[in-house]
C-alpha cells in the first residue's frame, strides 16, 4: 500500500453557495456547520444521542448511545428498540397519509403514482405474505428485483417483519445470485419475470432457477416471483409462487416487529480484492438515522421537494437515498425502471422537466455518457425546477463537473459531490448546499461528527497538500458492522494492524488542500471502480482463469472517459498465443464469458495476450507494470528483477 500519493489535479476554481439557498438552508452558512462540527468534538457521544432522539421514532429509548468495549465492533443506541419501516411510513400516515411516496416511471413512459398510505397498506400487505411462509426475525431474504415500487415494497416488509434483505442487483448473473443466496443463508428469493431496460426484456427468473441448478440453495423454501413481462415462466411447485397469489387475502395492516437498534437491516455483498464478495452487513438504528440526516443535511430536504436518486436498489445508494432515506423524511420521490439514454438520450432531462424534479442525484459515468450524447440536449428542456445537483460513486473529473453546473444546473444549481462507500452508510464528505463554497472535482469537507484525516503508513497525519491514505479516526452511527460470517475479514480489512486497528480505511487515496478540501485520488487497493460499480480483480481473473482456454490472468485498470476506469485483462492461454482473427474471436468469447460468471459490467475492455505475464524471479505478477501498460505509459520502472522481460513488448500489442 502506498501512502505518497501525489496528487497532479489543481484546480483553482471556486463557487460559493447561493445567497437564496443559504437564507433557507438546513444547515445554514458556514457558521452554523461550523458551530456543529465543534459541538462533536466537544461532546461526540451527546451529539449522536441527541440526533438520534431527535430524528427516529424509538419503541423503547436507548439509554446508551456508543459501545466501544469491543472495538471495532462498535454497537449504536444498542438498548433501544425501533421499526425501520415504522420510521419510514406509519409516521407519515397520520400527518401526510395523501402525500406521494413515489412517482413511478415505467421503461415505455407510463407513471404511475403511490401515497404514503397507499404505501403503507402495500407494505403491510405483503409483509403479511411473508409472514405466513414463516418468514420471520433474523431469517435472510434475497431480492432480485427490476427497479420498481415492488422492490421498495419488498425491502420495506422485510423490515417490517424484522427479517434481514440482501438485494442483488438486476444485472448479474446466476452464479452472483447463488453465490450471496449461499453466503447469506437466504430462506427466500424475491424476483420477476423479466425487467425492462432500453425497450429490451431481460429476463430474471431463469437466472434463478439457474442459480438453484448450481447446488447449495436448499435452505431456500419460497421463491415469490412478482409478474412484471408476463412472459412465459417455468414455476416449480410447491417452491415458487406468483406475488399477486401470496399476497391475495392479506391485511392491509401489519403490527410493525420491534428489533433491538443493532439488528441487522440488511446485508450487499460489494466486491473485494479477494475473490469472495464480502457481505457488508448494516444495521437498524444507526444506519436510518444516518440516512435521514444526510437527507436533511446534504440534499436540504424540503417538504415541497420532487426528489430522484438515478441509482438502482441493488446498490448501496438505492438502499440509502431510495429506499430508506427519502421515505423517512416523507419525501416525494421518482422512480425510474429504465435507462438515461431510452428512447434517446434526452430521457433524464425530459423526466425532470414533466416532474419538475428539484433534487437531481446521479453518477459521473452517466453525466460523462449524457455529454458524449448531446452535451447541447439539456438545454432543450425546461430544466427550472432543479434546486440541487449531486454526484454519487466516483469522484468527478472537473470539466464534467462545469459541464453539469452551466448545462444542466444553469450555474445556479450548487453540486453535492458525495464521498461514501457501501460500508459507510451513507454520506461522509460532501459540501453543503448551503454551507460549502465548491471546487470542481472536490468532495470537499467531512459531514459534522465525521472524524476523517489522512495519513500515511504509519497512521500519522500528512500536512496539507501532500497525498496519503483516507481514514476514518472515530466510528459514526451508519458504518458497517461486520462482513457477514467473516469477523476476521472485517478486521482485517478496515481495521488492519498497520494503523494499531484504530482507524477505519476506507481504501481510498486522498489528497488535502490548503483549505481543508479533500480530493478523492482512486483506490489503494486492486478494487476497480467501473461506472460507479466497485469490482475486485481478484473475482475477475478468477473468472477468467475459470474459463477452459485460460492458463493464467491479471487484470488491471485503466482510466476512461466513460465509465471512470475500464477494466484491462492480461491473458495466457493454455495453447499458443493468438493474432489476428483468432485473437479477436477469442477475446469476444473471453468477454461473453465474463459477463456471463459476474455480469456485464465487468466485461474487460481491453484484453491482450502474451506467452506469459511479467513476473519477478520468485513468481510475482508485476502489476504496476501491467498498469502502465494498459495506459499506454512508457515503463520507466526499473525491469532488472523480472524473470522474462520480453513479455512487455509481447503485452504492448493492442487487438
Amino acid at each position: 500500500m502506498s501512502a505518497s500519493i501525489e496528487s497532479v489535479l489543481q484546480e483553482t476554481r471556486v463557487f460559493p453557495p447561493p445567497a437564496a439557498l443559504v437564507k433557507n438552508a438546513n444547515i445554514s452558512g458556514m457558521a452554523a456547520y461550523q458551530a456543529m462540527c465543534a459541538e462533536a468534538e466537544r461532546d461526540f457521544e451527546g451529539f449522536w444521542g441527541k440526533l438520534a432522539r431527535e430524528t427516529l421514532l424509538w419503541k423503547k429509548p436507548f439509554t446508551k448511545v456508543l459501545d466501544e468495549s469491543n472495538a471495532p465492533f462498535f454497537k449504536w443506541f444498542y438498548d433501544g428498540d425501533l421499526n425501520a419501516s415504522h420510521n419510514c411510513l406509519d409516521r407519515h400516515v397520520g400527518t401526510q397519509p395523501d402525500k406521494v411516496a413515489i412517482i413511478f416511471e415505467a421503461d415505455d413512459g407510463k407513471v404511475s403514482k403511490v401515497t404514503y398510505k397507499e404505501l403503507h397498506a402495500r407494505v403491510c400487505r405483503f409483509a403479511n405474505a411473508l409472514k405466513s411462509l414463516g418468514i420471520q426475525k433474523g431469517d435472510r431474504v434475497l431480492v432480485y428485483l427490476p427497479m420498481s415500487v415492488e422492490a421498495i415494497v419488498a425491502m420495506q416488509a422485510c423490515a417490517r417483519i424484522g427479517a434481514t434483505h440482501s438485494v442483488v442487483f438486476g444485472g448479474f448473473s446466476a452464479k452472483s445470485v447463488q453465490e450471496r443466496i449461499v453466503d447469506a443463508g437466504a430462506v427466500a428469493v424475491i424476483t420477476a419475470d423479466g425487467q425492462m431496460r432500453g425497450g429490451k426484456e431481460i429476463p430474471l427468473k431463469p437466472a434463478v432457477d439457474e442459480a438453484f441448478a448450481m447446488g447449495e440453495c436448499d435452505k431456500v423454501k419460497n421463491v415469490i416471483v412478482y409478474q412484471r413481462t408476463g412472459s412465459p415462466t417455468k414455476m416449480e411447485s410447491p417452491r415458487d409462487k406468483w406475488w399477486h397469489d401470496v399476497e391475495k387475502g392479506q391485511a392491509d395492516t401489519c403490527e410493525p416487529t420491534w428489533v433491538n437498534a443493532e439488528h441487522p437491516l440488511f446485508i450487499l455483498y460489494t466486491s473485494g480484492s479477494t475473490g469472495k464478495p464480502k457481505g457488508v452487513q448494516h444495521s437498524t438504528g444507526g444506519y436510518l438515522l444516518h440516512a435521514m440526516l444526510t437527507m436533511q443535511w446534504t440534499f436540504d430536504a424540503k417538504p415541497d421537494d420532487i426528489f430522484w436518486c438515478t441509482a438502482d436498489v441493488g446498490w448501496v445508494t438505492g438502499h440509502t437515498y431510495i429506499a430508506y432515506g427519502p421515505l423517512a423524511c416523507g419525501a416525494t420521490q421518482i422512480v425510474f425502471e429504465g435507462v438515461p439514454t431510452y428512447p434517446d438520450a434526452g430521457r433524464f432531462w425530459k423526466m425532470i422537466q414533466d416532474h419538475k424534479v428539484s433534487v437531481f442525484y446521479t453518477a459521473p459515468t452517466a453525466i460523462r455518457s449524457l455529454i458524449k450524447a448531446g452535451a447541447d440536449l439539456p438545454k432543450k428542456y425546461d430544466l427550472s425546477s432543479l434546486r440541487i445537483l449531486g454526484t454519487v460513486g466516483e469522484p468527478i473529473n472537473p470539466e464534467a463537473w462545469m459541464w453539469y453546473h452551466r448545462t444542466v444546473g444553469s450555474e445556479r444549481c450548487p453540486i453535492v459531490d458525495t464521498w461514501w462507500q457501501t460500508e459507510t452508510g451513507g454520506h461522509m464528505i460532501t459540501p453543503l448546499p448551503g454551507v460549502t463554497p465548491t471546487k470542481p472535482g472536490s468532495c470537499t469537507l467531512p459531514l459534522p461528527g465525521i472524524m476523517a484525516a489522512i495519513v500515511d503508513e504509519t497512521g500519522q497525519d500528512v500536512e496539507k497538500g501532500k497525498g496519503g491514505i483516507l481514514v476514518i479516526k472515530r466510528p459514526w452511527p451508519s458504518m458497517i458492522r461486520t462482513i457477514w460470517g467473516d469477523p476476521d475479514r472485517f478486521k482485517k480489512s478496515y481495521y488492519p494492524e498497520d494503523f494499531q486497528g484504530k482507524y477505519y480505511l476506507a481504501g481510498d487515496g486522498a489528497n488535502r488542500d490548503t483549505d481543508g478540501y479533500f480530493w478523492i485520488m482512486g483506490r489503494i487497493d486492486d478494487v476497480l471502480n467501473v461506472s460507479g460499480h466497485r469490482l475486485g480483480t481478484m473475482e475477475i481473473e478468477s473468472a477468467l482463469v475459470a474459463n477452459p482456454l485460460v492458463a493464467e490472468a491479471a487484470v488491471v485498470g485503466r482510466p476512461d472517459d466513460l465509465t471512470g476506469e475500464a477494466v484491462c485483462a492480461f491473458v495466457v492461454l493454455k495453447q499458443a498465443r493468438p493474432t489476428g482473427d483468432e485473437a479477436q474471436k477469442i477475446a469476444t468469447e473471453l468477454r461473453n464469458w465474463v459477463a456471463k460468471e459476474i455480469g456485464p459490467i465487468a466485461k474487460p475492455k481491453d484484453i491482450r495476450f502474451g506467452d506469459n505475464l511479467p513476473k519477478t524471479r520468485s513468481g510475482k505478477i508485476m502489476r504496476r507494470l501491467l498498469r502502465s501498460i494498459a495506459k499506454g505509459e512508457s515503463i520507466t520502472q526499473d525491469t532488472s528483477t523480472l524473470e522474462n522481460p520480453a513479455i512487455l513488448d509481447q503485452l504492448k500489442e493492442t487487438l
